[in-house]
C-alpha cells in the first residue's frame, strides 16, 4: 500500500494503514474457514435488500426503515440529493466479496448514491479514501468522517 498525500496527518495516515493492514490479515484468514452461516447471511443480506430480484435500494420494510433511519436527502459522499436518477444504494464499505462474513454487520453499511456507489465499487476502504483525496479532495474530509473504524477496530478482537 501506498502512502495518502502529505496533506494527511501522518499520524492519521500511519493509523489507518495499520487498521487496513489487520483487516488484511484478518480477512484473509478469515476468508478460507468461512462458515455455512456466512454463506446464509450473505444470502439474507440479498433478501434483506431486494425482494423479488428488485434492484432498488431498500425494498423490504425493514430495508426501507433502516435507509431512513440511516440518510437523509443527500448522498454523504456527493452531496448531490437522492433522485430517481441517483437513487438511494445500501453499500459495504468494507466489500461483501472480500468480508462477506460483515455482509449483515450495520457498521459497515452506510446509504449512498448510485453514481457513488458505482464509482466505489470493490475498492476497499483505505483505497477508496486514497482515490477520494486524489480524485475529489473537497470530498475528502467527508469520506473520512465516515471510515469503519469502530469495525475495523473489533477486527482486532
Amino acid at each position: 500500500m501506498t502512502n495518502l498525500p502529505s496533506d494527511v496527518p501522518s499520524d492519521d495516515n500511519q493509523r489507518l494503514k495499520a487498521l487496513f493492514e489487520l483487516a488484511d490479515k484478518v480477512g484473509n484468514k478469515r476468508y478460507n474457514r468461512l462458515t455455512r452461516q456466512d454463506f446464509d447471511d450473505y444470502r439474507k443480506f440479498d433478501y434483506w435488500r431486494y425482494v423479488n430480484g428488485d434492484s432498488e435500494c431498500g425494498t423490504t420494510q425493514e430495508s426501507k426503515d433502516w435507509v431512513k433511519e440511516n440518510s437523509d436527502w443527500h448522498c454523504p459522499i456527493c452531496g448531490d440529493r437522492f433522485s430517481r436518477e441517483n437513487g438511494r444504494t445500501i453499500d459495504h464499505k468494507l466489500p461483501r466479496a472480500q468480508y462477506p462474513w460483515l455482509s449483515l454487520d450495520f457498521r459497515n453499511l452506510w446509504v449512498i448514491c448510485r453514481p457513488c456507489n458505482y464509482e466505489k465499487g470493490e475498492m476497499h476502504w483505505y483505497e477508496y479514501e486514497r482515490y477520494t483525496l486524489n480524485r475529489y479532495p473537497d470530498r475528502y474530509p467527508d469520506v473520512r468522517a465516515r471510515r469503519p473504524s469502530k469495525l475495523l477496530e473489533s477486527l482486532r478482537d
